[in-house]
Formats: structure tokens, C-alpha cells, sequence
């Protein structure tokens, strides 16, 4: 159990020093996809890739404290 914990503060730790900035909540991944006018589609890809990735940890992370 304390490797997954271990393993989860590191891929947290590794969406918050990525070239692309993560998301914290739908709201701010919707913003900058409204801020771009679809002009940074890459970046806007990358973010909600990270976002989903980031919403499975959490959801995991819950899953554990529940255990």
C-alpha cells in the first residue's frame, strides 16, 4: 500500500512540473479553450489529457482512503 501511495504523490508531482500546465478543474480547462480560440489545439489537447489523467489519480487516490 505505501508504494502506491508513493507512487501516486509522484505522478501528482510530475503533472505539476510538466511543459504544459495541468488543470485543476473543468472550469479552468474550459476557460483557456474558450481564452485560445481554438489558435493552441496541441496545448488544449495536452491539457485535457493531463486533466483526465489527473481526475483517475484522485479518483484512485479516494478509492484508497476509503479502503
Amino acid at each position: 500500500m505505501e508504494n502506491l501511495e508513493e507512487y501516486l504523490q509522484t505522478e501528482f508531482k510530475k503533472l505539476d512540473r510538466g511543459l504544459v500546465a495541468t488543470p485543476k478543474d473543468y472550469n479552468h480547462l474550459e476557460s483557456f479553450a474558450k481564452a485560445n480560440h481554438g489558435s493552441c489545439d496541441l496545448i488544449l489537447m495536452q491539457m485535457a489529457i493531463q486533466y483526465g489523467y489527473y481526475i483517475a489519480l484522485e479518483k484512485l487516490q479516494e478509492q484508497l482512503e476509503i479502503s
